[in-house]
């Protein structure tokens, strides 16, 4: 018996891909496609926060109209509306545009596989149409990569109701633990963040249900309410769910809230440390937190308040105090006041101070500069969040520069 479908790597850098709806499905195609250097344009009246703060992505906030493929070499339809989808597909077929079809794969002209990454190898995986096994086949094959073992593909087995809280790293989808992945792998819902490592939503079979938690600074947010509530709801379904955060689930990710609200509601909850931003980012620019002979102490400080607001909890006047590391998180907004901050506190005006933004993303910059020319730096470059500030004598460390990082 033939194979319904012929597999194909796709060529898309700089060429347009219009993907119609903006919900969880756009969402988790989205980063594939951007990795592959693809033109996105996403057409959707209501599109996720995640789609709508990407920079890369062009967003048309209106419903599909013919011509819309125009100039696409390759389209996704994923509107929570039949008619519209077809339409898409029929659309595609005319202009010789190949087209999936995510609510009937069977009637599209392409089909997503299931996809993996190793090293520089990328594989997929189709199952002509059953989707939980492709994904199961996804996942073993990356296990096997990992440990070298046999491949050996359990798509039957279901993960016991429940929450995991997941924390997923800096960003790059492989700096996720080994056990986040495999929880993820295992989830029958997803809660996931803005600065999670949405990528590994693609790898993700569509009977999965991705909810977007995303928070938007000084944008749109889902409330902490409101997602402790899907958590609690989704796993008393009996479902198992997969908080799936940035960095770590208790470095300002509000973990230990959902924690409470899973084990006052009875249900079941793990915990699962991430690599946290403030010690990895750095790291990833080739500055060390701590040095010996330098610092013994380095001190991790949210800006999500100002100094002089009441609902700072900081002294900012003995952290200026300090000699070794700052790192500063959720401050660009704010970056003028906190150096004004420390620089009254006593804090010498040449501090090196380093800006790393967006670590472990393909996009990321490091940006040099000292206390006093912090604000003016961060203006002039365009500095812009997700980034963290380092500040301190390590922030000033040049010498990894003629080193060689992988």
């Amino acid at each position: 018996m033939g194979h319904p479908h012929y597999l194909a790597g796709l060529d898309l850098r700089d060429r347009r891909v219009v993907v119609v709806g903006g919900g969880s499905v756009a969402q988790r195609r989205l980063p594939n496609l951007l990795a592959a250097g693809a033109d996105v344009h996403v057409i959707a009246v209501d599109p996720t926060p995640t789609i709508e703060s990407e920079p890369t992505v062009t967003v048309h906030r209106r419903p599909y109209a013919a011509g819309d493929l125009d100039g696409a070499w390759y389209a996704i339809a994923c509107t929570d509306d039949p008619a519209v989808n077809a339409a898409i597909v029929a659309e595609a077929t005319e202009d010789r545009i190949f087209c999936v079809r995510a609510d009937d794969g069977s009637s599209g002209t392409a089909v997503t596989p299931a996809s993996g990454h190793h090293g520089d190898l990328q594989f997929g995986v189709l199952a002509g149409g059953d989707h939980r096994r492709s994904a199961a086949a996804r996942a073993a094959i990356t296990a096997a990569f990992a440990d070298g073992t046999s491949l050996t593909v359990e798509d039957d087995n279901r993960h016991a109701p429940g929450v995991a809280l997941v924390g997923g790293g800096p960003g790059a989808a492989d700096m996720i633990t080994v056990r986040g992945r495999r929880l993820l792998a295992e989830a029958d819902v997803v809660v996931a963040d803005r600065l999670a490592p949405v990528a590994l939503l693609d790898e993700l079979g569509p009977q999965v249900e991705i909810i977007d938690a995303a928070k938007v600074p000084y944008g749109r947010a889902m409330r902490q309410e409101q997602i402790n509530e899907i958590l609690v709801e989704r796993a008393k379904a009996g479902k198992f769910v997969v908080r799936l955060k940035g960095g770590d689930p208790y470095v300002y990710g509000r973990g230990f809230e959902e924690l409470q609200a899973c084990v006052e509601a009875g249900v079941p909850v793990t915990v699962v440390p991430g690599v946290t931003s403030p010690i990895s980012a750095p790291g990833l620019a080739g500055i060390p937190v701590t040095h010996r002979g330098v610092t013994h102490e380095f001190v991790v400080v949210s800006g999500h308040v100002a100094p002089d607001h009441p609902d700072s909890l900081t002294d900012w006047n003995a952290l200026a105090q300090l000699r070794g590391t700052i790192v500063l998180m959720m401050a660009v907004k704010r970056i003028d006041v906190f150096a004004q901050a420390l620089l009254a506190g006593g804090r010498p005006a040449d501090t090196p101070v380093a800006f790393i933004e967006n670590a472990s993303r393909p996009d990321q910059r490091l940006i040099r500069t000292d206390l006093s020319h912090a604000a003016q730096a961060a203006s002039d470059e365009g500095l812009i969040a997700p980034a963290i500030a380092v500040i301190g004598p390590v922030a000033g460390f040049t010498d990894i520069d003629r080193a060689v990082l992988l």
